[in-house]
């Protein structure tokens, strides 16, 4: 199990935390409800800290290859998915390149050595998305 500082709980994240599990703690600040919800459902880190944390499981060349054309294939062909709605032979095209865009991702885990993130926290799903992006900006 990863140390308290290691998944970012500060003393103000794990006060929300704590909040919207119906706890109170007077020395935190005050947030709205929503600000505690979205701290609830992000387990108190921030979205670099996401990022930083699915970086440590995508360091090997070959898998940051792998990712960085198979998450925008994926987001791709859900975008073609969406197309089929309106035109049907469009989900053929979608769906082979949903497949190729996740063979991708494993391949790549396959030269790490590692599982997937996601394997561990469902919400490394979506953190894939926002380390693709720091990648293309040259921030991860």
């Amino acid at each position: 199990m990863l140390a308290r500082r290691e998944r970012g709980l500060n003393r103000d994240a794990r006060a929300a935390v704590l909040r919207v599990a119906g706890q109170r703690n007077a020395s935190a600040p005050t947030q709205s409800s929503l600000e505690c919800m979205i701290l609830g459902m992000l387990g108190g880190r921030t979205s670099e800290q996401w990022v930083a944390q699915y970086s440590t499981s995508h360091q090997h060349p070959i898998n940051r290859a792998c990712h960085t054309f198979g998450i925008p294939t994926i987001l791709v062909s859900l975008a073609v998915f969406v197309a089929a709605i309106f035109i049907h032979p469009l989900w053929k095209y979608a769906a082979v390149l949903f497949v190729i865009g996740w063979i991708l991702q494993f391949v790549g885990h396959i030269f790490e050595g590692k599982p997937p993130e996601f394997f561990h926290d469902w919400r490394f799903l979506f953190v894939g998305v926002r380390w693709w992006l720091a990648k293309i900006s040259g921030r991860a």
